[in-house]
């Protein structure tokens, strides 16, 4: 076997390699196993699952200098109770490892705690354990629990020719704040908290999985475009987009940029937004839509169809994996 450094083969690459050592042993009670979906399934009751994922993030790579302690644990808990929600499930408790600096005053630990207490109980659970160490740098690991109904469980795989393309909130709005944030953009504070204090769509997630009518749905963490792309590989289909129905706050258009083009491809290829991408039943329209923020933007079309966007000019263009943004100061 050739020995290779972990940067030269990507994050995915590595995670496949993982998921094959690990599927080799797997447990009889695992339903959804590694490298699958959102969160491991396993078979809880005779009428229940139990969905569990985790997740690690550093104050470098996942933590903007400008965010609070509150924030950061606000967020550690969000990224864990997202991919929860993009099960169709209900949290049931989250856990955290937390490797701290010895310099780290204790304040700034208390804040990180709350933060993390404030967005489980917004999301109907708590913190119910976790541990704690010295690390070089600021490491949170989290790890979520949830249970849900057999007949409610949603996953990546089940998308059809005909299906509805759906997401809740807004597209675009984390990067877009990012993007201002580097650039000395001054924006609002309701668009930096979609980016500094994301919401995870539970409430949503549970409306839709009772309504019987999704039939995928993964969260949008990683960005609409690589969203989609995961989709469509997975369930052997191809989408269509149309620009004219991404959803994109106002507040985007009004402090950011104007320009379309840099519109379109904040929606598409920033990520962060931690918002419900699915596909559903054209009944959906009738059903779930008048309930809450949720945007129609596409359909389920034939694999050979790709991945495309129709322009607001007509004119069709490709989805990218991750696109090239390039946004103007």
């Amino acid at each position: 076997m050739i020995s290779r450094p972990v940067s030269e083969i990507g994050e995915r690459p590595l995670i496949g390699i993982l998921t094959g050592i690990f599927n080799k042993t797997r447990d009889s009670r695992l339903i959804v196993g590694p490298g699958h979906d959102d969160c491991a399934v396993l078979e809880m009751s005779e009428d229940e699952y139990l969905v569990v994922t985790t997740d690690m993030l550093h104050r470098k790579t996942d933590f903007p200098s400008q965010m609070t302690g509150w924030q950061i644990g606000w967020m550690s808990a969000a990224v864990n109770l997202s991919d929860i929600a993009s099960m169709g499930a209900s949290p049931v408790g989250f856990l955290s490892a937390i490797g701290l600096p010895k310099d780290t005053d204790v304040t700034f630990v208390e804040d990180i705690a709350h933060g993390m207490a404030d967005c489980a109980k917004a999301c109907g659970t708590s913190v119910i354990g976790g541990d704690i160490d010295t690390h070089d740098e600021l490491t949170i690991t989290g790890t979520a629990l949830g249970i849900v109904p057999k007949h409610e469980l949603l996953t990546r795989k089940g998308a059809k020719i005909g299906d509805k393309v759906c997401v809740t909130g807004f597209t675009g709005s984390a990067g877009a704040a990012l993007h201002a944030i580097e650039n000395n953009i001054s924006v609002p504070d309701r668009l930096l908290k979609a980016l500094l204090e994301p919401y995870p769509r539970v409430a949503e997630a549970r409306k839709l999985a009772r309504s019987g009518l999704v039939t995928s749905m993964m969260d949008t963490s990683d960005g609409l475009a690589l969203s989609l792309h995961d989709l469509a590989d997975l369930n052997q289909v191809g989408f269509l987009i149309y620009e004219s129905r991404l959803p994109i706050h106002d507040d985007v258009r009004k402090h950011v940029t104007t320009d379309p083009n840099e519109l379109t491809d904040l929606a598409l290829y920033t990520g962060g937004d931690f918002e419900l991408l699915f596909t559903a039943s054209p009944d959906i329209l009738n059903q779930v839509f008048p309930t809450f923020n949720l945007s129609i933007i596409g359909e389920v079309v034939e694999q050979s169809a790709g991945m495309r966007i129709e322009r607001n000019d007509g004119t069709n263009s490709s989805i990218n994996r991750k696109g090239y943004l390039q946004l103007g100061n």
